[in-house]
């Protein structure tokens, strides 16, 4: 077979193996990447925060809270671990941080009013629920212990006058405190030009040789120390002798040399040079040259004490040098003499006045061994020990008659201004525990927020109070436990569905049987004061009430039509529509004051940061696979031949594995997680998938037919991941439940209060600059009977970053009383 035929045929294999379902879900992805719009988002090393999965569904506390703006705040290099619960990413980048405390306000009261706060919803990507402290939240903040650490300890030592000086000394200036190898010391080119040392190209320079050296040297090159010495003749200083020694000590070459020019001096008392020294040689320059070049391997680094000099009477440019006058530098770029350092630095004794002149192999070696010590030592130590007898340096210690030195604190608040960076608190005035000089006190939340965005330079921690809208909240009837009954009642009513008629020998354990392939249930109460046997059946998830909406309303049991319909009206004026003797019911929207907005409520909580690429999904049970009925439009999607493909289930319980669920879903695109909805050691038929983006998800929907030729069920997931479910914000107190449904509650006012609450925050978090870590904690609630858990909202300010963009249009003209259709009104679906 020809390769053209074989990728013919494997072609083929391939085309024959993809199925209707996943070419549809390509199809629908490329049409929404051609459609989509490029969009402006931040860059990929922009610091960012996410919660991690396993933290999802458990609380964080203070401490927690507290890890987070450490780290932040100090980082690794503080000694700050990442914290357990989350993830940030980038946090040298983070410029600032500010923690907003609003008091009162819980995270029941951010779901009830959930598409009034925009802000908030839209522009945090990181939500987790927050347990109400003790204490004052924003005390224990500045308060808080920063743990102990060797980063700590040494911040506390560099307020010592020895770190002050170190810090101010040329050579920590110019080589810092970490000892490296000699590449670190070699001068660059551009310090060889600045201090005139002889380079290539550069003018001056033209007749100079240049030697067999490498591009660059490694920390394991070899080091040569060198030593010239001049004598004045008519045209300058020229070369009379010269000496190089290895690493070792060994001296390499010390050749006298026969200056080219008549001699005018030969400098005996420096040079050691004498004219019967000189006259019987005949070495020339460029014999020394040459010489030189042969002992000196290609990657050798020269040494020596202000080499320059002796290079231009060499006339020899070298590329890798260290000088030892630049090494043990001076303040205003004066030098040490060799003679100062080798009896300071090596206790050595040279160009002592018995000796007549200097002798070259001895400078040479002890340029060598300056340059040896500095690197093997380090810059650092080399300055503490030789601080005051080689620069002058006197520390002077505190006297016994001087306040001693304060203890370091640990408390962030002080760590935090011991790095001069500032820490400041807007609010009423209480009792904080921070300096007074760092309390900016004022009488209602719009003064402290008018306050903060006036200060034209932000403190790198800002923590405000907002306590008005406890106040507020609390002030009005009902009181605060009458209030959060009601509060949960609306949060539960989202998740509740009416259903019957049933047989008159129907059980709840007969309509939990029935319901519970939509959801996990919390609650089934039967309703027989009426003619006819109805259900309330409460879901725990939210996802529960929808699918049973569209995938249960018309079951037949023992050829009795259910109609099941979201609650909205209140139990006896549900029941009062039922009709006696019909067997189907006319599909009416719910209407009651807690679920009025809850089709735009759904359509919200569709597109949250959270659950944008989410799906939720349930498995069915052939007892019940068989007079489920499938809508026209699948999931709101319409398909053709529904009622063709219905699924023939195995007999026997549904059961959900992770590996299964990737495989089923994993062709509309990759499946970044899996979380199963059963207790442990139970079967799972509930599942919340995870893709990578969210056109992974549209492409799942729009194939929910093909999913449910596998036995499938799926809607956009409603839930936030950080709720292990909607009733489990809501009080176990059942005996109000009915009690506060039947109350009339006017709750106009406490949405006013938490408008205007985000709307403050959203121009406080425009007034943030960019890269600021930006916590708002809804501290929620420790004085009711059962305490009220808040929420933290996390997200790092970017440039790119748009806070809530939708138009705030005027809610939809609603009826204030239900309407009873006649038999033949046609009614708008609620989904």
């Amino acid at each position: 077979m020809d390769p053209s035929s074989a990728a013919a045929t494997c072609n083929r294999k391939k085309r024959k193996d993809v199925s209707p379902a996943e070419d549809e879900s390509k199809r629908f992805k490329a049409s929404q990447e051609s459609e989509a719009m490029p969009e402006s988002g931040s860059s990929p090393c922009s610091p960012s925060i996410t919660v991690k999965q396993h933290r999802l569904q458990e609380p964080i506390t203070q401490d927690d809270l507290m890890e987070l703006l450490r780290y932040a705040a100090l980082g690794k290099a503080g000694g700050v671990k990442q914290p357990s619960w989350c993830r940030l990413r980038h946090q040298k980048k983070i410029k600032a941080m500010n923690v907003a405390i609003v008091e009162g306000v819980t995270q029941s009261h951010f779901y009830k009013h959930y598409l009034t706060l925009q802000h908030l919803r839209t522009t945090y990507t990181s939500r987790v629920t927050f347990t109400s402290p003790s204490a004052d939240l924003a005390s224990g903040i500045f308060s808080s212990e920063v743990p102990e650490s060797d980063s700590l300890s040494q911040r506390h030592k560099e307020g010592s006058p020895m770190y002050r000086a170190l810090m101010s000394h040329p050579v920590i200036t110019r080589f810092g405190t970490q000892r490296r190898g000699l590449t670190a010391y070699v001068l660059t080119q551009e310090e060889m030009i600045k201090k005139r040392y002889p380079v290539k190209g550069m003018p001056g320079f033209e007749e100079f040789i240049c030697t067999d050296s490498v591009d660059c040297v490694t920390d394991s090159s070899p080091l040569y120390g060198i030593d010239c010495e001049m004598c004045l003749t008519e045209k300058g200083y020229e070369l009379a002798r010269v000496s190089v020694v290895d690493a070792g000590g060994n001296c390499m070459l010390d050749q006298l040399v026969k200056p080219h020019n008549r001699i005018l001096n030969y400098l005996t008392r420096f040079s050691g040079i004498t004219a019967a020294m000189l006259r019987p040689i005949t070495t020339t320059l460029r014999d020394v040259q040459a010489k030189l070049r042969t002992v000196l391997p290609s990657d050798a680094v020269l040494v020596g004490h202000s080499l320059d000099n002796d290079l231009k009477a060499l006339k020899v440019i070298h590329m890798h040098i260290i000088d030892t006058s630049l090494l043990y530098r001076k303040d205003f770029g004066q030098k040490f003499k060799l003679k100062v350092l080798a009896e300071t630095v090596l206790k050595k004794q040279i160009q002592t006045e018995e000796k007549n002149g200097h002798n070259p192999t001895e400078d040479a070696l002890a340029a060598l061994e300056l340059a040896q010590y500095f690197i093997k030592t380090g810059p650092r130590q080399v300055v503490e020990r030789h601080l005051q007898e080689l620069w002058g340096y006197a520390v002077t210690e505190e006297s016994a008659d001087c306040p001693p030195t304060p203890v370091l604190s640990h408390r962030f608040a002080d760590i935090l201004q011991s790095l001069g960076r500032s820490v400041v608190f807007y609010g009423k005035r209480s009792d904080v525990a921070l300096d007074p000089s760092n309390q900016l006190w004022h009488s209602s939340d719009k003064e402290v927020l008018a306050s903060f965005r006036k200060q034209t330079k932000r403190p790198f921690l800002s923590v405000l109070q907002f306590s008005s809208y406890s106040d507020q909240l609390k002030s009005p009837p009902p009181p605060q436990e009458q209030r959060y009954p009601r509060l949960c009642v609306g949060l539960r009513d989202m998740c509740v569905v009416f259903a019957g008629p049933f047989p008159a020998a129907f059980s709840e354990r007969d309509v939990r049987r029935v319901f519970r392939c939509c959801g996990p249930i919390h609650k089934v109460q039967m309703l027989t004061s009426a003619v006819r046997v109805h259900a309330e059946i409460t879901f725990k998830l939210l996802e529960g009430a929808v699918l049973a909406r569209r995938t249960l309303n018309g079951l037949s049991i023992q050829r009795q039509p259910i109609k099941v319909t979201l609650f909205i009206l209140s139990v006896g004026a549900f029941l009062h529509r039922c009709i006696p003797n019909m067997h189907l019911f006319q599909v009416q929207r719910p209407v009651c004051g807690s679920t009025l907005d809850l089709d735009v409520t759904l359509d919200a909580l569709m597109i949250d940061g959270l659950t944008a690429s989410n799906v939720y999904a349930v498995k069915l049970d052939a007892s019940v696979a068989e007079s489920v009925n499938v809508p026209p439009k699948i999931n709101g999607h319409p398909h053709a031949a529904v009622d063709a493909a219905r699924p023939q289930l195995a007999a026997g319980k549904a059961q959900m594995s992770e590996k299964e669920v990737k495989e089923v879903f994993s062709r509309f695109g990759p499946v970044e997680r899996v979380v199963l909805l059963a207790k442990p050691g139970r079967r799972a038929t509930h599942a919340y998938i995870a893709f990578e983006t969210s056109e992974d998800k549209q492409a799942a929907l729009s194939s929910s037919e093909a999913l449910w030729k596998h036995d499938y069920l799926i809607c956009p997931a409603l839930t936030p991941p950080h709720l292990p479910s909607w009733v489990a914000m809501t009080t176990p107190n059942a005996a109000a439940d009915n009690e506060e449904r039947t109350q009339a509650y006017d709750a106009s006012q406490e949405m006013d209060l938490l408008r205007k609450m985000d709307r403050r925050l959203e121009k406080l978090f425009r007034s943030l600059p960019d890269d600021t870590l930006s916590v708002v904690v809804l501290v929620g609630c420790t004085s009711a009977p059962h305490p009220i858990p808040g929420l933290c909202l996390m997200e790092v300010k970017q440039r790119f970053l748009r806070t809530a963009t939708w138009e705030r249009r005027a809610p939809p003209t609603r009826l204030s009383r239900p309407v009873i259709p006649d038999h033949d009104t046609k009614l708008e679906p609620l989904i």
